[in-house]
Protein backbone atom coordinates (compact mmCIF):
# COMPACT_ATOMS: atom_id res chain seq x y z
CA UNK A 1 0.00 0.00 0.00
CA UNK A 2 1.31 3.64 -0.96
CA UNK A 3 0.64 5.93 1.77
CA UNK A 4 -0.71 9.11 -0.44
CA UNK A 5 -0.05 12.65 0.93
CA UNK A 6 -1.46 15.61 -0.61
CA UNK A 7 -0.15 19.31 -0.38
CA UNK A 8 -2.53 21.74 -0.76
CA UNK A 9 -1.02 25.04 -2.26
CA UNK A 10 2.80 26.33 -3.15
CA UNK A 11 3.35 29.24 -1.62
CA UNK A 12 6.17 29.11 1.23
CA UNK A 13 4.95 26.93 3.70
CA UNK A 14 3.56 24.20 0.93
CA UNK A 15 6.21 24.09 -1.17
CA UNK A 16 8.91 23.86 1.61
CA UNK A 17 6.84 20.67 2.83
CA UNK A 18 6.47 19.27 -0.90
CA UNK A 19 10.29 19.77 -1.23
CA UNK A 20 11.34 18.36 2.11
CA UNK A 21 8.82 15.53 2.05
CA UNK A 22 10.29 14.44 -1.72
CA UNK A 23 13.90 14.59 -0.43
CA UNK A 24 13.29 12.84 2.62
CA UNK A 25 11.23 10.12 0.83
CA UNK A 26 12.36 10.08 -2.42
CA UNK A 27 13.54 6.00 -1.82
CA UNK A 28 10.57 4.74 -0.76
CA UNK A 29 8.19 3.41 -2.75
CA UNK A 30 5.15 3.42 -0.17
CA UNK A 31 5.20 7.35 0.16
CA UNK A 32 3.77 9.18 -2.78
CA UNK A 33 3.57 12.92 -2.68
CA UNK A 34 1.34 15.65 -5.00
CA UNK A 35 1.21 18.92 -4.62
CA UNK A 36 -1.96 20.87 -6.07
CA UNK A 37 -1.72 24.46 -7.03
CA UNK A 38 -3.79 26.91 -9.17
CA UNK A 39 -0.94 26.93 -11.83
CA UNK A 40 2.77 25.87 -12.43
CA UNK A 41 3.71 29.52 -11.19
CA UNK A 42 5.15 29.98 -7.76
CA UNK A 43 4.08 33.50 -6.66
CA UNK A 44 6.54 35.45 -4.59
CA UNK A 45 3.53 36.74 -2.24
CA UNK A 46 6.28 38.88 -0.18
CA UNK A 47 6.67 40.68 -3.75
CA UNK A 48 3.24 41.65 -4.82
CA UNK A 49 3.63 45.29 -3.33
CA UNK A 50 5.98 45.32 -6.38
CA UNK A 51 3.83 43.44 -9.17
CA UNK A 52 0.75 46.31 -8.20
CA UNK A 53 3.84 48.97 -8.47
CA UNK A 54 3.61 47.74 -12.02
CA UNK A 55 7.33 45.99 -11.81
CA UNK A 56 8.20 42.81 -13.84
CA UNK A 57 9.08 39.84 -11.32
CA UNK A 58 11.32 36.78 -12.14
CA UNK A 59 9.30 34.00 -13.34
CA UNK A 60 9.61 30.67 -11.03
CA UNK A 61 7.72 27.41 -12.49
CA UNK A 62 6.79 24.49 -10.33
CA UNK A 63 8.07 21.94 -12.82
CA UNK A 64 11.53 23.27 -13.03
CA UNK A 65 11.88 23.35 -9.32
CA UNK A 66 10.67 19.49 -8.56
CA UNK A 67 12.14 17.82 -11.80
CA UNK A 68 13.42 14.46 -11.05
CA UNK A 69 11.66 14.65 -7.31
CA UNK A 70 8.74 12.79 -7.89
CA UNK A 71 6.23 15.01 -7.10
CA UNK A 72 3.17 14.35 -9.04
CA UNK A 73 2.01 17.83 -9.59
CA UNK A 74 -1.74 18.84 -10.61
CA UNK A 75 -2.96 22.31 -11.42
CA UNK A 76 -6.63 23.58 -10.27
CA UNK A 77 -8.54 25.46 -7.50
CA UNK A 78 -9.63 23.61 -4.57
CA UNK A 79 -13.42 24.07 -4.25
CA UNK A 80 -14.58 21.31 -1.74
CA UNK A 81 -12.67 19.20 1.26
CA UNK A 82 -13.66 15.56 2.36
CA UNK A 83 -12.40 14.53 5.40
CA UNK A 84 -14.75 11.55 6.13
CA UNK A 85 -13.54 10.38 2.42
CA UNK A 86 -9.92 11.86 2.88
CA UNK A 87 -11.10 13.40 -0.83
CA UNK A 88 -10.15 17.19 -2.55
CA UNK A 89 -12.55 18.20 -4.86
CA UNK A 90 -10.59 20.89 -7.86
CA UNK A 91 -12.88 23.51 -10.07
CA UNK A 92 -12.71 21.02 -12.97
CA UNK A 93 -14.94 18.01 -10.83
CA UNK A 94 -11.81 16.29 -10.03
CA UNK A 95 -11.35 14.33 -6.94
CA UNK A 96 -7.85 13.27 -5.46
CA UNK A 97 -8.01 11.16 -2.42
CA UNK A 98 -5.21 11.15 0.10
CA UNK A 99 -4.20 9.76 3.61
CA UNK A 100 -2.26 12.50 5.02
CA UNK A 101 -3.11 16.30 3.46
CA UNK A 102 -0.56 18.96 4.08
CA UNK A 103 -3.12 22.31 3.97
CA UNK A 104 -1.36 25.36 3.01
CA UNK A 105 -3.78 27.35 1.06
CA UNK A 106 -2.79 30.60 2.89
CA UNK A 107 -4.75 33.35 4.01
CA UNK A 108 -7.39 36.30 2.12
CA UNK A 109 -8.10 39.29 2.25
CA UNK A 110 -10.54 39.88 5.38
CA UNK A 111 -12.70 42.37 4.42
CA UNK A 112 -15.55 41.30 5.90
CA UNK A 113 -15.63 43.58 8.85
CA UNK A 114 -15.96 47.36 6.94
CA UNK A 115 -18.82 48.02 4.20
CA UNK A 116 -17.64 48.52 0.63
CA UNK A 117 -14.52 47.13 1.32
CA UNK A 118 -15.11 44.02 -0.85
CA UNK A 119 -16.69 45.72 -3.79
CA UNK A 120 -14.13 48.61 -4.20
CA UNK A 121 -11.28 47.68 -2.41
CA UNK A 122 -7.88 46.10 -3.83
CA UNK A 123 -6.05 43.74 -2.31
CA UNK A 124 -3.06 41.33 -2.75
CA UNK A 125 -4.34 38.20 -2.19
CA UNK A 126 -2.36 37.47 -5.61
CA UNK A 127 -0.19 37.79 -8.82
CA UNK A 128 -3.81 38.22 -10.94
CA UNK A 129 -4.70 40.86 -7.90
CA UNK A 130 -1.82 42.89 -7.77
CA UNK A 131 -1.58 42.74 -12.07
CA UNK A 132 -5.02 44.36 -11.95
CA UNK A 133 -4.17 46.96 -9.61
CA UNK A 134 -1.37 47.74 -11.44
CA UNK A 135 -3.59 48.47 -14.88
CA UNK A 136 -5.63 50.67 -13.09
CA UNK A 137 -2.87 52.85 -11.64
CA UNK A 138 -1.55 53.12 -14.76
CA UNK A 139 -4.65 55.39 -15.67
CA UNK A 140 -3.38 57.94 -12.93
CA UNK A 141 -5.01 58.97 -9.49
CA UNK A 142 -5.25 59.07 -5.75
CA UNK A 143 -4.20 55.97 -3.87
CA UNK A 144 -5.59 55.56 -0.52
CA UNK A 145 -3.51 52.28 1.49
CA UNK A 146 -6.08 51.24 4.25
CA UNK A 147 -3.99 49.18 7.06
CA UNK A 148 -0.53 50.98 8.50
CA UNK A 149 0.72 47.31 9.24
CA UNK A 150 4.04 45.94 7.23
CA UNK A 151 2.09 45.05 3.93
CA UNK A 152 0.38 48.52 3.98
CA UNK A 153 4.04 50.10 4.64
CA UNK A 154 5.63 48.65 1.46
CA UNK A 155 2.47 48.64 -0.56
CA UNK A 156 2.52 52.75 -0.15
CA UNK A 157 6.28 53.14 -0.43
CA UNK A 158 6.38 51.06 -3.59
CA UNK A 159 3.64 52.77 -5.26
CA UNK A 160 4.81 56.14 -3.83
CA UNK A 161 8.54 55.37 -5.62
CA UNK A 162 6.83 53.94 -8.97
CA UNK A 163 4.27 56.42 -9.42
CA UNK A 164 5.89 59.83 -8.64
CA UNK A 165 2.46 62.06 -10.08
CA UNK A 166 0.14 59.60 -7.89
CA UNK A 167 -0.85 61.10 -4.39
CA UNK A 168 -0.56 58.22 -1.82
CA UNK A 169 -2.15 58.32 1.64
CA UNK A 170 -1.61 55.47 4.13
CA UNK A 171 -4.47 55.20 6.81
CA UNK A 172 -4.51 52.85 9.86
CA UNK A 173 -4.69 52.73 13.55
CA UNK A 174 -1.22 52.61 14.88
CA UNK A 175 1.57 54.27 13.86
CA UNK A 176 3.70 52.72 10.98
CA UNK A 177 6.67 50.85 12.25
CA UNK A 178 5.02 51.13 15.76
CA UNK A 179 6.77 47.25 16.73
CA UNK A 180 10.35 48.43 15.78
CA UNK A 181 12.71 50.38 18.06
CA UNK A 182 12.80 53.62 18.10
CA UNK A 183 15.95 54.61 15.54
CA UNK A 184 14.29 52.18 13.15
CA UNK A 185 10.65 53.70 13.49
CA UNK A 186 12.54 56.78 12.79
CA UNK A 187 14.00 56.11 9.89
CA UNK A 188 11.18 54.46 8.59
CA UNK A 189 8.68 57.59 8.41
CA UNK A 190 11.17 59.69 7.79
CA UNK A 191 11.63 57.68 4.36
CA UNK A 192 7.68 57.48 4.05
CA UNK A 193 7.88 61.44 4.29
CA UNK A 194 10.79 61.29 1.72
CA UNK A 195 9.13 59.66 -0.81
CA UNK A 196 5.60 61.93 -0.27
CA UNK A 197 3.55 59.06 1.83
CA UNK A 198 0.76 61.03 3.50
CA UNK A 199 0.22 58.86 6.82
CA UNK A 200 -3.42 58.92 8.98
CA UNK A 201 -2.94 57.25 11.82
CA UNK A 202 -5.26 57.36 15.02
CA UNK A 203 -8.27 56.24 12.12
CA UNK A 204 -11.05 54.09 12.09
CA UNK A 205 -12.03 53.34 8.69
CA UNK A 206 -16.43 52.48 8.95
CA UNK A 207 -16.60 52.28 5.00
CA UNK A 208 -15.39 52.29 1.37
CA UNK A 209 -16.77 54.07 -1.17
CA UNK A 210 -16.75 54.20 -5.12
CA UNK A 211 -13.88 56.95 -4.77
CA UNK A 212 -13.39 57.31 -1.00
CA UNK A 213 -13.04 55.99 2.64
CA UNK A 214 -15.46 56.69 5.46
CA UNK A 215 -13.95 57.36 8.91
CA UNK A 216 -15.14 57.16 12.10
CA UNK A 217 -16.60 60.90 13.27
CA UNK A 218 -18.27 61.36 9.68
CA UNK A 219 -14.61 62.77 7.34
CA UNK A 220 -13.81 60.73 4.24
CA UNK A 221 -10.52 60.61 2.77
CA UNK A 222 -10.91 61.03 -1.48
CA UNK A 223 -9.22 58.33 -3.35
CA UNK A 224 -9.72 57.08 -7.07
CA UNK A 225 -8.35 53.55 -6.09
CA UNK A 226 -8.14 51.92 -2.49
CA UNK A 227 -5.86 49.37 -1.51
CA UNK A 228 -6.75 47.07 1.76
CA UNK A 229 -3.89 45.66 3.69
CA UNK A 230 -5.94 45.57 6.95
CA UNK A 231 -5.64 42.26 8.09
CA UNK A 232 -5.78 38.36 6.93
CA UNK A 233 -8.44 35.81 7.29
CA UNK A 234 -8.41 31.92 6.06
CA UNK A 235 -10.32 30.71 3.17
CA UNK A 236 -13.96 29.45 4.25
CA UNK A 237 -13.18 26.25 2.89
CA UNK A 238 -11.48 24.47 6.15
CA UNK A 239 -14.44 25.84 8.32
CA UNK A 240 -17.31 24.52 5.75
CA UNK A 241 -15.46 21.05 5.80
CA UNK A 242 -15.87 20.82 9.37
CA UNK A 243 -12.39 21.68 11.13
CA UNK A 244 -12.11 23.25 14.17
CA UNK A 245 -10.85 26.39 13.10
CA UNK A 246 -9.88 30.10 14.94
CA UNK A 247 -12.14 33.65 14.58
CA UNK A 248 -10.12 34.05 11.59
CA UNK A 249 -10.84 31.23 9.79
CA UNK A 250 -7.17 29.15 10.59
CA UNK A 251 -7.05 25.80 10.89
CA UNK A 252 -6.28 25.21 15.18
CA UNK A 253 -3.05 23.02 15.31
CA UNK A 254 -1.61 20.99 18.01
CA UNK A 255 2.44 21.06 18.46
CA UNK A 256 2.84 18.55 15.60
CA UNK A 257 1.03 21.09 13.58
CA UNK A 258 -2.10 18.77 13.17
CA UNK A 259 -5.64 19.56 12.95
CA UNK A 260 -6.90 19.38 16.43
CA UNK A 261 -10.28 17.95 14.97
CA UNK A 262 -9.02 15.74 11.85
CA UNK A 263 -5.26 14.59 13.20
CA UNK A 264 -4.90 13.23 9.51
CA UNK A 265 -4.38 16.54 8.35
CA UNK A 266 -1.45 19.23 8.91
CA UNK A 267 -2.13 23.17 8.72
CA UNK A 268 0.77 25.66 8.34
CA UNK A 269 1.71 29.30 6.86
CA UNK A 270 -1.29 31.39 6.98
CA UNK A 271 -3.63 28.72 7.04
CA UNK A 272 -2.89 27.53 10.66
CA UNK A 273 -3.93 29.00 14.12
CA UNK A 274 -0.40 28.09 15.75
CA UNK A 275 0.12 29.18 19.24
CA UNK A 276 3.25 29.48 20.90
CA UNK A 277 4.88 30.42 24.19
CA UNK A 278 4.60 34.22 23.38
CA UNK A 279 1.24 34.06 21.55
CA UNK A 280 -0.17 33.31 18.61
CA UNK A 281 2.18 33.16 15.22
CA UNK A 282 1.43 35.36 13.14
CA UNK A 283 1.87 34.35 9.12
CA UNK A 284 4.95 35.16 7.00
CA UNK A 285 7.74 33.89 4.82
CA UNK A 286 10.11 33.62 8.13
CA UNK A 287 7.22 31.36 10.14
CA UNK A 288 5.61 29.84 7.33
CA UNK A 289 8.61 28.45 5.40
CA UNK A 290 9.43 26.78 8.97
CA UNK A 291 5.98 25.38 9.33
CA UNK A 292 6.33 23.60 6.42
CA UNK A 293 9.57 21.75 7.15
CA UNK A 294 8.36 20.83 10.82
CA UNK A 295 5.27 19.77 9.02
CA UNK A 296 6.99 17.48 6.80
CA UNK A 297 9.19 15.67 9.37
CA UNK A 298 6.03 14.94 11.57
CA UNK A 299 4.08 13.38 8.69
CA UNK A 300 7.49 11.01 8.09
CA UNK A 301 7.93 10.85 11.88
CA UNK A 302 4.39 9.62 12.48
CA UNK A 303 4.62 6.67 9.14
CA UNK A 304 7.90 5.31 11.40
CA UNK A 305 5.87 5.19 14.42
CA UNK A 306 7.56 8.27 15.61
CA UNK A 307 6.73 10.83 17.91
CA UNK A 308 6.87 14.20 16.23
CA UNK A 309 8.60 16.85 17.86
CA UNK A 310 6.98 20.15 19.33
CA UNK A 311 6.79 22.42 16.90
CA UNK A 312 8.64 25.91 18.24
CA UNK A 313 9.18 29.19 16.25
CA UNK A 314 11.70 31.95 17.62
CA UNK A 315 11.40 35.31 15.37
CA UNK A 316 14.92 36.82 14.62
CA UNK A 317 13.95 40.18 12.41
CA UNK A 318 11.40 42.04 10.77
CA UNK A 319 12.50 43.22 7.26
CA UNK A 320 10.51 46.33 5.22
CA UNK A 321 11.76 47.03 2.06
CA UNK A 322 10.97 51.25 0.98
CA UNK A 323 10.84 51.19 -2.42
CA UNK A 324 13.56 49.20 -4.47
CA UNK A 325 16.92 51.68 -3.00
CA UNK A 326 15.78 51.53 0.61
CA UNK A 327 14.81 49.25 3.77
CA UNK A 328 14.84 48.60 7.33
CA UNK A 329 15.66 45.65 9.16
CA UNK A 330 15.29 45.01 12.87
CA UNK A 331 16.48 42.45 14.96
CA UNK A 332 14.43 41.28 17.36
CA UNK A 333 14.05 38.07 20.24
CA UNK A 334 12.27 35.34 19.69
CA UNK A 335 9.01 36.61 20.60
CA UNK A 336 9.00 39.52 18.13
CA UNK A 337 9.98 42.32 20.33
CA UNK A 338 13.03 44.80 19.17
CA UNK A 339 16.26 44.65 19.84
CA UNK A 340 18.66 46.68 19.90
CA UNK A 341 20.34 45.93 16.38
CA UNK A 342 18.80 47.52 13.16
CA UNK A 343 19.86 48.21 9.45
CA UNK A 344 19.10 50.96 7.42
CA UNK A 345 19.55 51.96 4.11
CA UNK A 346 21.62 49.95 1.66
CA UNK A 347 22.78 47.43 4.12
CA UNK A 348 19.14 46.91 5.17
CA UNK A 349 18.09 46.30 0.79
CA UNK A 350 21.36 44.12 0.59
CA UNK A 351 20.21 41.78 4.21
CA UNK A 352 16.38 41.45 3.34
CA UNK A 353 17.54 40.52 -0.90
CA UNK A 354 19.93 38.06 1.15
CA UNK A 355 17.60 36.50 3.49
CA UNK A 356 13.72 37.02 2.84
CA UNK A 357 13.36 38.03 -0.50
CA UNK A 358 13.80 35.24 -3.00
CA UNK A 359 13.74 31.54 -0.99
CA UNK A 360 13.90 29.54 -4.27
CA UNK A 361 17.49 29.01 -4.06
CA UNK A 362 16.58 27.84 -0.43
CA UNK A 363 13.95 25.24 -2.23
CA UNK A 364 16.77 24.32 -4.47
CA UNK A 365 18.98 23.18 -1.49
CA UNK A 366 16.24 21.38 0.41
CA UNK A 367 15.67 19.13 -2.62
CA UNK A 368 19.32 18.10 -2.65
CA UNK A 369 20.17 17.73 1.16
CA UNK A 370 18.45 14.57 1.69
CA UNK A 371 18.21 15.25 5.48
CA UNK A 372 17.60 18.85 4.95
CA UNK A 373 19.18 19.11 8.57
CA UNK A 374 21.33 21.76 7.36
CA UNK A 375 18.31 24.09 6.76
CA UNK A 376 16.45 24.12 10.24
CA UNK A 377 17.35 22.50 13.38
CA UNK A 378 15.73 19.32 14.48
CA UNK A 379 12.98 19.47 17.36
CA UNK A 380 14.63 22.61 18.61
CA UNK A 381 13.36 26.37 17.98
CA UNK A 382 12.70 27.66 13.99
CA UNK A 383 14.78 30.42 13.26
CA UNK A 384 14.69 32.28 9.47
Amino acid sequence: MTHRIVVLGAGYAGLAATVVLAARSRRRADVSVTLVNATDRFTERLRLHQVAAGEQLADLRLPELLAGTGVALEYGWVTGLDPAARTVRLDDERELGYDTLVYALGGVADTTGVPGADEHAYALGGRHEAELLAHRLGHGGSVAVCGSGLTGIEAAAELAEQHPGTTVTLLGRTEPGEALGARARGYLQGALRRLGVGVRTGVEIVKVLPDAVALAGGETVPADVVLWTSGVRGAPLAAVAGLAVDAAGRIVTDTALRSISHPDVYAIGDAAAIEQGYGMLHGSCQSGMPTGVHAARSILATLTGATPPRFRFGYYHTTISLGRGDAVVQFTRPDGAPRRLSLTGRAAVRYKETVSAAPWPTYRRMIRLPGTGSIWPRGGRYTR
